[in-house]
C-alpha cells in the first residue's frame, strides 16, 4: 500500500474544502497524506462517507465517585458507537470534582486504562478553589466550567458574577459557562406536565445570564464559551459582542435542534434537561445561529443518572434528574434534521469535528488533513434505523429518542489508523491541552 499502514478510500471522503472522492493515506497513526480517490490501492469504502472522528466536548462521565451513574468505559464505549473518537469531560458529577491538581490525578487515575477513546479533562471553577486555576491549568486541563446557577451537586458550587470576574482574572483559559440566572428560575412543581417545568426555567433568565458573561469577558479580555445554548433569544447579544471583539464561542446540543417541547409527553422526565428543550419557533431560530456561524459547534451534554433519579415511575419533572444522554445518537440525531433542512456533510463536520477541536485546542483532531491522528470513521448517511434503548451502550439506557427514526449508520471507526470497535480492548488516550500524544504516564490500554 504504497508504504503506509492504511489506505481508505471514498467516493464521499469530507476534507476540510468539502465532500469529493479520496484516498486518507495513514502512516504511524496520523494522516500522511490525502489523495485521489484512484491514486493508490486500499481498503474501498465505495460510497460510505469518510470522516474524521467527532469530538464532543461535553461529556459528564462522572468517575470516581459516581461510576454508578456513568463511568470511563461505558461512556467511552457508547461514544464510540455513535462516531466520536475524542471526548472532553466534565468536571462535576464525580466525587471529587476537577477543581485542583490532586482531583485532577484522581480523575485520570480512574480513566486510565478503561477509555475506548481519547480523553481530555475540563477543570472546575468553583468559589473555593478559584487559586487552584493557574496550576490546574498548568496540569493540562483544556480550560475550565463554571455554574451561574445551582449545578445539581453540592461539590459544584455556582460563581456569582463577582466570582465569575474573579475567576476570568486569575488565568488566561478558555472559561466555559452555564448561563442561567438564577434570580430569573423558580422552584420546578412537582408536576407531569413538561410545560410546568419549562415555565420554571424561562429564555429570559439565559439570556440574563449570557449577558452576564458577556460583559464580565468584554471587561477582563479572556475567552468564553456558552455552554449548551437553548434560547435563541440570547443571539443578538452574543452577535453585538462578537462585533465588539469579544472572544466568545457558542454550543448547542442535538435535543435542542432536534426535539419539540410540544411534543414531550405527560411524565416523559427522559425529556428534562437544563436549560429546557424549547419550542419549534426557537429551534428553528437555533438552526439559524449555527447556519450562520454564531452557533459555533453541537455537542452532547451527555449526562446520565441513575434510572431512579429519573423519576420515571412518578414521572415528576420537578423531582427528576436534568440530563440526557446521548453520545451514541448525537451523529444520527444531529444529520437526521440537518438533512431534512437541506444541511450536508461538509456542515455536520465543521459543527460536530472541527469547531469543537478548534475551541478546545485539540489541534490534532477534527478534519481529514496532513498531520491530523488518523480518527476515522465509515458513515453510511443514507441508512435509517429505529432507536432502541436496550441496544444502547452508556451505562443506563435512558433516551428520549426511544422509538424514533433516525438516518445516518457509523459502519466503522479507525483511532490513530487503527480499526476500533465498542467490544474491544480500550485504545484511548489521556489528553492534556496541547499534547498530542500521551502525556499522562501509563501504556496505551493497560
Amino acid at each position: 500500500m504504497s508504504g503506509y499502514d492504511l489506505v481508505l478510500r471514498s467516493r464521499r471522503a469530507v476534507l476540510p474544502d468539502g465532500e469529493r472522492p479520496a484516498a486518507v493515506c495513514v502512516r504511524d497513526g496520523r494522516i500522511a497524506a490525502v489523495v485521489g480517490y484512484d491514486e493508490v490501492p486500499g481498503t474501498d469504502l465505495g460510497e460510505l462517507a469518510l470522516l474524521p472522528g467527532l469530538v464532543d466536548t461535553h461529556v459528564h462521565v462522572n468517575e470516581p465517585g459516581r461510576t454508578e451513574w456513568e463511568g470511563f468505559a461505558s461512556a467511552t464505549r457508547a461514544a464510540l458507537a455513535g462516531g466520536v473518537t475524542t471526548i472532553v469531560d466534565m468536571p462535576l458529577n464525580s466525587v471529587p470534582p476537577t477543581v485542583s491538581v490532586p482531583a485532577l490525578h484522581r480523575k485520570q487515575d480512574a480513566a486510565r486504562g478503561r477509555c475506548r477513546v481519547d480523553v481530555g479533562f475540563w477543570g472546575g471553577a468553583v468559589p473555593e478553589h478559584l487559586d487552584d486555576l493557574p496550576a490546574l491549568h498548568a496540569a493540562g486541563v483544556f480550560g475550565f466550567k463554571a455554574f451561574l446557577v445551582d449545578s445539581g451537586v453540592p461539590e459544584f458550587p455556582p460563581l456569582d458574577p463577582a466570582g465569575l470576574e474573579r475567576a476570568l482574572a486569575a488565568v488566561d483559559a478558555l472559561f466555559l459557562v452555564h448561563a442561567e440566572d438564577p434570580a430569573g428560575i423558580g422552584a420546578a412543581p412537582p408536576s407531569v406536565r413538561y410545560a410546568d417545568f419549562l415555565d420554571s426555567r424561562p429564555p429570559v433568565a439565559e439570556r440574563r445570564a449570557v449577558e452576564t458573561v458577556l460583559a464580565a469577558a468584554r471587561r477582563t479580555d479572556r475567552r468564553v464559551h456558552i455552554l449548551h445554548l437553548s434560547a435563541a433569544g440570547a443571539l443578538p447579544a452574543i452577535a453585538a459582542a462578537r462585533a465588539d471583539g469579544v472572544r466568545v464561542t457558542v454550543e448547542t446540543c442535538p435535543h435542542y435542534l432536534t426535539l419539540d417541547a410540544a411534543e414531550v409527553p405527560d411524565g416523559a422526565t427522559e425529556f428534562k434537561c437544563c436549560p429546557p428543550i424549547r419550542d419549534a419557533e426557537n429551534r428553528a431560530a437555533l438552526w439559524a445561529g449555527l447556519t450562520d456561524g454564531l452557533i459555533d459547534c453541537v455537542v452532547s451534554d451527555h449526562s446520565p443518572c441513575l434510572p431512579e433519579l429519573k423519576r420515571r415511575d412518578s414521572g415528576d419533572f420537578g423531582a427528576a434528574w436534568g440530563g440526557i444522554a446521548s453520545v451514541q445518537l448525537g451523529l444520527p440525531a444531529v444529520w437526521t434534521e440537518a438533512r431534512r433542512r437541506g444541511h450536508g456533510l461538509a456542515e455536520l463536520v465543521r459543527w460536530m469535528a472541527r469547531r469543537p477541536a478548534e475551541i478546545a485546542g485539540l489541534a490534532g483532531k477534527g478534519g481529514l488533513r496532513v498531520g491530523a491522528d488518523a480518527d476515522l470513521v465509515a458513515f453510511d448517511p443514507d441508512a435509517e434505523f429505529t432507536v432502541e434503548p436496550d441496544r444502547l451502550l452508556h451505562r443506563h439506557p435512558v433516551t428520549p429518542y426511544a422509538g424514533r427514526r433516525l438516518a445516518g449508520v457509523v459502519r466503522a471507526t479507525w483511532l490513530r489508523g487503527e480499526p476500533v470497535g465498542p467490544a474491544d480492548p480500550p485504545r484511548g488516550r489521556l489528553l492534556r491541552r496541547h499534547d498530542q500524544w500521551p502525556a499522562v504516564p501509563g501504556k496505551e490500554g493497560e
